[in-house]
């Protein structure tokens, strides 16, 4: 059941509240989840059961996305200010220091907790900063494709589509490998969340600067690539590995950027290797 929690934000325009929404699952360590740009936390759903069989897990709806509400006018969507928002978030629910996992932009925000010492391990699954400039325009492009085209449609020509398997291709073949395992209901809702993404454009813009540059020395992290990403090309996952030497470098097949519904199984199982090297 989704919940939400209120926090505090230190900002540059100093303390800031703001609200998020997340679901807790499970007993043991926490394991924070973080989702893509223009997703929501119901991306984990597919994995969420196996993690809670060992830990504590925190997926939430990053500000802006879902319906969390959307950081304070004037506060940066940049990764350190994000971050630190996910930290006030972690420190609302009681939890210090967790293993982190994210996808995409939630893959990016793992990595730069780890570096601060936030994070216990890190797994992040097609993180962003790790492009060229030109990886990076294609992919911002095709991002924008993507919610130009969620919101062009009514929700009614949304849900007809999700009905079959190549509607549901149609409109989530960006993300997933195998965009015919969602289920309709699952289709239509990312679909509109990804349209009514108040933080998608902040977002964007924000993270058109950002190259992941450091390396984590001491700290558990796997970086994993969709062999079928078509958003962000897997040859981003070999800068990654130089990027940070001791990271394991681990391939996806058949998976697409969105992993988590393409492999269950086999996302659930590099989390949790990772986890277990903290």
């Amino acid at each position: 059941m989704t919940a939400t929690v209120s926090f505090t934000i230190d900002s540059p325009l100093g303390p800031r509240t703001t609200t998020a929404a997340y679901e807790r699952k499970g007993a043991g360590e926490p394991l924070l989840l973080l989702h893509g740009i223009g997703h929501h936390l119901q991306a984990w759903h597919p994995v969420t059961d196996v993690l809670a069989a060992e830990y504590d897990v925190i997926a939430v709806d990053l500000p802006g996305f879902g319906v969390s509400e959307p950081l304070p006018h004037g506060v940066p969507y940049d990764l350190g200010t994000v971050a630190s928002a996910l930290s006030a978030l972690c420190a609302a629910l009681g939890i210090e220091r967790p293993h982190v996992a994210g996808n995409s932009l939630g893959g990016l925000l793992a990595l730069e907790m780890g570096r601060v010492g936030l994070a216990r391990s890190v797994t992040a699954l097609s993180p962003a900063g790790f492009w060229s400039e030109g990886e990076r325009r294609y992919a911002f492009t095709a991002l924008r494709a993507m919610r130009a085209g969620a919101g062009a449609l009514p929700r009614s020509a949304v849900e007809r589509l999700a009905r079959s398997a190549a509607g549901r291709a149609a409109l989530t073949g960006s993300i997933y490998a195998r965009p015919g395992r969602r289920s309709p209901g699952s289709v239509v809702a990312e679909t509109l969340a990804l349209r009514e993404a108040s933080g998608f454009e902040q977002t964007l813009a924000a993270g058109g600067s950002v190259r992941f540059t450091a390396d984590l020395p001491g700290l558990p992290v796997t970086i994993a690539w969709g062999s079928r990403d078509r958003l962000l090309l897997r040859r981003q996952g070999v800068r990654a590995k130089h990027t940070i030497p001791g990271a394991r470098l681990v391939r996806l097949p058949g998976c697409g950027h969105v992993p988590m519904n393409d492999d269950p199984a086999l996302v659930a199982r590099v989390i949790l290797d990772t986890t277990k090297l903290a």
